[in-house]
Parts: structure tokens; sequence; C-alpha cells
């Protein structure tokens, strides 16, 4: 079993992974469902800014970066648990079963997000976009995780 600071690293890389190829897709479902590329980021930052930084178009140091940075802290969290999971592995793991548990992660964070967190807690940008576009973020978000572990090469 790794330790915990080897674990933390490899959740940061995962989760930045996570959180680029997401936030890639969140700047381009914007821009189809509601016109604006940063309107998906901005309602993030609703945690602080409440309903103001959903109903915000465009780009600001308030409402952007914040919610950029809220959603790359919860990419590395999920990131957490997709590196734990992924060390009770007990051999190595072919691509497709790296595919697969990112995917099982993705889904987990999506349940969690949409369905069991308080709405004040809620990522914020499904209030923005439709639900194909959900779907696809969470597609990519998973990708990330992949992404990280395939390119990596730890799952030998």
């Amino acid at each position: 079993m790794q330790s915990t600071v080897t674990t933390l690293k490899r959740a940061a890389r995962s989760g930045a992974y996570a959180s680029i190829a997401s936030t890639l897709l969140l700047l381009a479902c914007g821009v189809r469902d509601c016109r604006s590329a940063f309107a998906p980021v901005n309602a993030v930052s609703h945690w602080l800014w409440k309903d103001k930084a959903i109903h915000q178009q465009d780009a600001s140091l308030r409402y952007s970066l914040l919610g950029y940075a809220i959603h790359h802290a919860a990419s590395i969290f999920w990131a957490l648990f997709y590196e734990r999971w992924a060390e009770t592995a007990k051999q190595p793991e072919s691509a497709r079963k790296t595919m697969a548990r990112a995917a099982a992660m993705a889904s987990v964070a999506c349940a969690v997000d949409m369905r069991c967190t308080p709405e004040r807690l809620t990522p914020g940008f499904e209030r923005r976009l439709s639900r194909k576009s959900l779907l696809l973020v969470y597609g990519a978000f998973g990708l990330g995780l992949a992404l990280h572990t395939l390119i990596d090469g730890r799952r030998r």
C-alpha cells in the first residue's frame, strides 16, 4: 500500500487532469447551452456569491477564478477516492480496467453532486447546462482521471 503522501501527490495530478478536461467541456458546453463559455465556471462560485454567480455571464476574477478554484479543489477531492481505489489493484491494470474505474468514479461523483449534496454545495453548473452537457462534463472528468493513470504508467 502506498504512503499517504504518495496518494496525495497522485490525487493532485489526476485531479488536475480531471479538472482541466472537465473545465474545457464546461467552457464548450457553456457556449452551446447558455451562450457564455464562462457562465458554467462562474456558477461554481455560488458557494460564496450565491445566485449572483449563477447568473454571471462574463469572465471575471471574482466569479471565474473562484469558480475554477473550487472546481479544481473538488476534482482533487474526488481524485483522492479514485487513487485510493486504484491502490487496491493486486496486479497490473489494463487500460480498459483503468477506464472502467475512472468512469465508475465519475459516475459516483455525479450522483453525489447531483442527488446527495445540499443545493448550496452543488457544483452550480448544473443550473446552466443541459443534461447532455452534464454527461459530457462528467465523462471528461473521468477521462482526465484515467489519462493521468495511463500517461503516468504506474499501473503496469
